[in-house]
């Protein structure tokens, strides 16, 4: 069964420490060991702040997170002033590639959105 949750908070780095918090929280949750809940806390910190970055001013960060049987999905979206991308050869986005199992963003109407999962890894033993 697939469950969603859904915040909404000022675009601004002091948000990025309850973010984190969700994350880990979600993931926990989840049953996912230590290690995955470690790395989807540091890709959705570093995620936030690229969007945080590129937010524009009073935007409201919307971070919705999916978990079903097969792992946890992280939608991440904020309006912004301009159509600037993200750079996706930046180490920032380097650190979400290795982190996450899929990493991916696009630009809406509105701004930017970036998609992270991280799969469930299956354990053959």
């Amino acid at each position: 069964m697939r469950e969603e949750i859904e915040i909404r908070l000022p675009a601004e780095p002091d948000q990025l420490s309850l973010l984190r918090t969700v994350a880990g929280a979600i993931a926990m949750r989840a049953d996912f060991d230590l290690d995955a809940i470690a790395d989807l806390k540091i890709a959705v910190d570093e995620a936030c702040s690229m969007l945080i970055m590129q937010a524009a001013k009073g935007a409201v960060l919307r971070c919705t997170f999916g978990t079903d049987e097969d792992g946890i999905v992280v939608q991440s979206e904020v309006a912004t002033d301009g159509n600037e991308p993200l750079d996706d050869t930046a180490f920032g986005w380097h650190v979400l590639s290795t982190l996450t199992d899929e990493s991916s963003w696009t630009r809406s109407e509105a701004g930017v959105c970036l998609r992270l999962s991280l799969q469930r890894k299956v354990n053959n033993s």
